[in-house]
């Protein structure tokens, strides 16, 4: 267990740096082994506590001489964007070519209205982090955190498309110009972009998210649907049938959407991609809408 006088030192949550513990004299190299972990050479924090993502960002930081800026996933965490599980590598702008496990550091050009500070980290800002993760990461791995980010900030393709002009020669230049035109904040969950990508994909125009329908004393949202044809689509997460407040609720919301003449398509996890477009193709038949095609 951790002693009183060492709790008091650094604090039962705090990430600090060893080195820095051990020659204030706060600590010794007995305590520092038996009572917290190396989260990143030299940084540490206590075994009691499982580190939460902005505990890794903070170690990171840490682990940089604070001399990293934050960016990446985790600069779409600080800005409020969900999804970002607690174990994915910190992302930072920086000069090091062997970061530890758990850190990913990129040597790129940036200017200084690219960065702003969070909680007292520099991080990059919501335009310049659209940019990276267009960039760096899958196309529908990006499309999900830019949805979240998007949602989050309110942060569009327009704002984030300037950077593209500014670093012409930027590493990913092809996939970002793919990833942020699908940018759209519309969507509540990773699950919500997975039925976005499966229309668009399939040639058909992007839905429009976010569909109000009311009857003038009730209001309910579609998750995403083409208004001509009023077919919609809404994810159900585990919460619609094991939730029963959540249940009665669905019960009102889909006399509604009917009541208002839409077709709601009902997505859940387990269904297929195949399965989707189908029952989709089946709705637009049964409205006599023949779907305008994009070119793929």
């Amino acid at each position: 267990m951790l002693s009183a006088r060492a709790i008091s030192i650094v604090g039962m949550g705090e990430v600090f740096i060893g080195s820095a513990a051990l020659a204030g004299g706060g600590l010794t190299r007995a305590s520092l082994r038996w009572n917290y972990r190396a989260m990143f050479p030299d940084v540490y924090v206590s075994k009691l506590v499982v580190p939460t993502l902005r505990d890794r960002i903070h170690g990171a930081f840490l682990w940089s001489r604070r001399n990293g800026i934050i960016a990446g996933r985790a600069a779409a965490a600080l800005h409020g964007a969900r999804y970002v599980d607690a174990t994915t590598p910190v992302e930072m702008l920086w000069q090091n070519g062997r970061p530890p496990d758990g850190i990913v550091v990129r040597n790129e050009r940036m200017d200084a209205d690219d960065v702003q500070f969070i909680d007292g980290l520099p991080v990059t800002t919501p335009q310049r982090t659209a940019f990276d993760l267009a960039r760096h990461l899958p196309r529908d791995i990006a499309v999900r955190h830019l949805d979240a980010l998007a949602r989050a900030t309110g942060l569009t393709v327009v704002d984030v498309l300037p950077l593209a002009e500014r670093y012409p020669r930027a590493r990913g230049l092809p996939r970002a110009r793919i990833a942020l035109p699908l940018m759209d904040g519309g969507a509540e969950s990773p699950q919500e972009t997975r039925v976005r990508l499966i229309l668009i994909d399939d040639g058909l125009p992007a839905p429009r998210t976010q569909i109000l329908v009311s009857d003038g004393f009730q209001d309910a949202y579609i998750d995403m649907g083409y208004d001509e044809p009023k077919v919609g689509f809404d994810y159900e997460g585990a919460h619609h049938s094991e939730d029963r407040g959540q249940y009665v609720y669905d019960i009102g919301r889909g006399e509604l959407i009917e009541r208002r003449g839409w077709l709601d398509i009902r997505v859940v996890a387990e269904h297929s991609r195949r399965f989707i477009l189908h029952r989709a193709y089946e709705a637009f038949a049964r409205r006599g809408w023949k779907p305008p095609r994009r070119l793929r």
